[in-house]
């Protein structure tokens, strides 16, 4: 079995993109209006949901970007996997029923819809509208970028497909992806979820089974090489050291409120006592997926310290590397297929909240009302933006080095920073004003890009969406009690108080 490897591998990524494009024709039978394209026409059963919510989160970041992260920097991106868990509970406990009962009174179908249900402000919808389609690109540049380094390290280990270019694989990988996307919306994300969020915790598990093997001392074996080699890689907070891991402690474990992508989702369910079960399902699926997070980096760095192995071209190919060189090749072919599969359907997800944005939110926002045909206009942003966000990939990877795992940082920590104040206090606090959501939002974007585009460097490794958040934080609060108590409507009024 060993000489068929890179067959075996092939034909599993094969045979799921020809369920995605089957899963995309079937959806699109089931889509017949917005509702359908954006939240599913909420009526998602709880596994389906819980199954979606924790899988979106993972993806390509969490299983291409994070061993990256670890190889790159050791122990310091634990801080981004480990309190999410955290954020999960925060955000279930303190929004999910909210979100859920704005969605059912309103008629909404996206963040920026609830937005402006709680503050009546058609700015702070632009607002939010628009700090989706910024971190938007980044956070699907990460996507696409992940998926097509994953198809050039499988291609390139046949004869045929040697010399393969990440472009191609760009190209190959966006086609599938457009296709998928277009026709399916948010339907077929959430129902490949079903199926790919449980490929990843099976997976999850049998890969760290398999790194726990791939010294003969185990991860005893893997700690004593990091520590003869200064030991820092698997120190509490890594290369970066203390502030640039607690600064990822707090964007992630306060900033997944702030995700529209999982937002949305929690718009999807049938009843609102669903969430019930969802949250434990999702924390257990998480906690058990990501462990491949920690073990497959920490072993590629033994490897390459221990002169076992080779210093990979990129940190980002540690994942694909432990994959096709050490895992079994039914195993590699299964974690890859579910690889694709987590990446495709968070893809989508992305693609269907930015389609929102650009086509719901914003024309709202402006003229009043949304555009004539919208599922239409739907499809067309969602490739527009695609294609978008593919030239955005390369760019930041061949004009900034920027890693998977650090694009999917910068992605998030745009959300965090712009809505964590706006939906995680917002939603929670009466007096919080309109005036305090739109300078909040102003100010992260202001603050995140900024230190981005002028490549200002912050002491400590302090995070710059860490930064920004807290700025954002600040000035929502002592904005909003500067402000007049403004009366909420009667049904947001009434959803503020359960």
């Amino acid at each position: 079995m060993e000489a068929f490897r890179q067959e075996i591998i092939l034909s599993s990524v094969f045979i799921y993109l020809v369920i995605c494009i089957g899963v995309g024709i079937w959806a699109m039978r089931r889509t017949k209006n917005a509702n359908d394209f954006f939240v599913a026409g909420k009526g998602l059963g709880p596994i389906v949901v819980s199954l979606a919510v924790f899988s979106s989160t993972l993806s390509g970041f969490g299983f291409v970007g994070g061993p990256g992260l670890v190889y790159a920097t050791g122990l310091s991106s634990m801080w981004m996997v480990v309190t999410s868990a955290l954020g999960y509970a925060t955000g279930f406990y303190l929004i999910s029923k909210r979100i859920r009962m704005i969605a059912e009174v309103r008629d909404t179908v996206s963040m920026p819809d609830v937005v402006f249900a709680r503050y009546g402000s058609e700015a702070a919808r632009l607002l939010t509208a628009g700090t989706i389609l910024l971190g938007v690109l980044g956070y699907l540049a990460t996507q696409i970028l992940a998926m097509a380094l994953v198809l050039q390290s499988i291609l390139t280990g046949t004869e045929m497909f040697a010399d393969v270019s990440l472009v191609m694989c760009v190209v190959m990988s966006s086609t599938v992806l457009i296709f998928y996307c277009v026709t399916g919306g948010v339907i077929a994300s959430v129902y490949t979820d079903l199926v790919q969020g449980l490929v990843m915790i099976v997976s999850g598990a049998l890969v760290v089974i398999t790194a726990a093997h791939v010294f003969d001392g185990g991860f005893s074996e893997v700690s004593n090489i990091l520590l003869s080699n200064g030991g820092e890689d698997i120190m509490p907070f890594g290369t970066l050291g203390a502030m640039a891991s607690l600064t990822w402690f707090f964007l992630f474990g306060l900033g997944l409120a702030g995700q529209p992508h999982i937002a949305t989702k929690l718009m999807m369910n049938r009843k609102i006592s669903d969430n019930r079960i969802i949250l434990p399902m999702t924390i257990f699926g998480y906690v058990i997926a990501a462990m491949l997070w920690i073990s497959v980096g920490v072993v590629m760095r033994a490897l390459v310290l221990g002169d076992v192995g080779m210093p990979l071209a990129s940190p980002d190919q540690a994942a694909p590397m432990f994959l096709t060189t050490y895992a079994h090749p039914l195993l590699a072919g299964v974690v890859f297929a579910g690889l694709f599969a987590a990446i495709m359907s968070t893809a989508d997800s992305f693609l269907n909240i930015g389609a929102a944005a650009l086509i719901h939110d914003i024309p709202k926002s402006i003229r009043g009302k949304v555009l004539d045909n919208e599922l239409f206009w739907a499809r067309v942003a969602t490739v527009g933006l695609a294609v978008l966000a593919s030239f955005f990939a390369l760019y930041s990877y061949y004009e900034n080095g920027d890693l998977v795992g650090l694009l999917g940082a910068f992605g998030w920590a745009t959300f965090a920073a712009a809505l964590v104040p706006v939906v995680l206090i917002g939603l929670n606090w009466k007096q919080a004003s309109s005036t305090a959501a739109i300078v909040a939002i102003s100010s992260s974007l202001i603050i995140n890009f900024g230190i981005a585009v002028f490549k200002i460097q912050i002491p400590y490794n302090i995070s710059a969406g860490f930064l920004a958040m807290l700025v954002s934080m600040i000035l929502f609060i002592v904005i909003s009690l500067l402000a007049k108590p403004k009366q909420l409507p009667h049904d947001i009024d009434r959803i503020m108080d359960l």
